[in-house]
């Protein structure tokens, strides 16, 4: 049987093929309308890669729920793809996918909340995480609204955050929603946060990974000093 990376090659070269004769036509791209390397796999087994799947899924990230109101009705659902994608502005990014019935409220209504859960939330997270729909939405006491607004977000979280979009870009099956953060609530902060990756599950945030009075940047200082350099400009960048 072929190799799955054999027949993606052979797909690719058949559609290369195709193209070059327009490109030594002298046009500057070639004309052709063919799938790229990435496309071609979704049409070779419709799915990612087994390996690059299990690779992604060690990326464990904090839990928020993201929750919107529009017209009388308000919806939330689980997500660890939420981010924030500024310092010098609290700009925060939201990948939504259009299957959720949160989507529609926040393209209508123009913003959306973000609760930080805690490490104890994991069941909050969890309820979240199935549609709605399937438990006829049975359990709003998790949520409360923030006030002068109708906008809803998880009691006793870390904190929430109410953002306003500003911008918005569809990718492949997923929305991202560009808005920056105009109100918080801040709450436990000083609790663990809630974490999650599909290949680890629910986890709590815990221990430190660095030793307390050990760090690389004093080794490094310490041996540009050694080199003659001791006039090392202290220009930390923000990431």
């Amino acid at each position: 049987m072929m190799s799955r990376q054999r027949a993606t090659e052979q797909f690719i070269s058949a559609r290369l093929v195709q193209c070059i004769p327009s490109a030594l036509a002298g046009l500057s791209e070639p004309t052709c309308n063919h799938p790229t390397h990435t496309e071609a796999l979704g049409i070779l087994d419709g799915m990612i890669d087994p390996v690059i799947k299990r690779s992604l899924g060690q990326m464990i990230k904090g839990v928020e729920v993201v929750g919107a109101h529009h017209n009388g009705i308000t919806r939330a659902y689980c997500s660890h793809w939420v981010t924030q994608i500024s310092f010098e502005e609290p700009i925060v990014m939201a990948s939504v996918s259009p299957k959720h019935d949160t989507h529609p409220l926040m393209a209508a209504s123009g913003e959306f909340s973000v609760s930080i859960l805690a490490g104890d939330q994991v069941d909050v997270g969890q309820y979240f995480s199935y549609p709605g729909r399937r438990f006829r939405y049975l359990a709003d006491e998790y949520l409360g609204t923030i006030p002068g607004s109708e906008l809803p977000y998880v009691r006793n979280s870390i904190a929430w955050l109410r953002c306003e979009i500003f911008e918005s870009k569809m990718m492949i099956d997923h929305e991202l929603f560009f808005a920056r953060v105009v109100e918080v609530g801040a709450g436990r902060l000083k609790d663990p946060p809630l974490l999650y990756s599909s290949r680890l599950g629910w986890r709590i945030t815990g221990e430190r990974a660095r030793e307390p009075g050990r760090s690389v940047r004093d080794r490094l200082l310490e041996r540009l000093a050694a080199l003659g350099f001791d006039d090392v400009a202290d220009d930390d960048a923000d990431d």
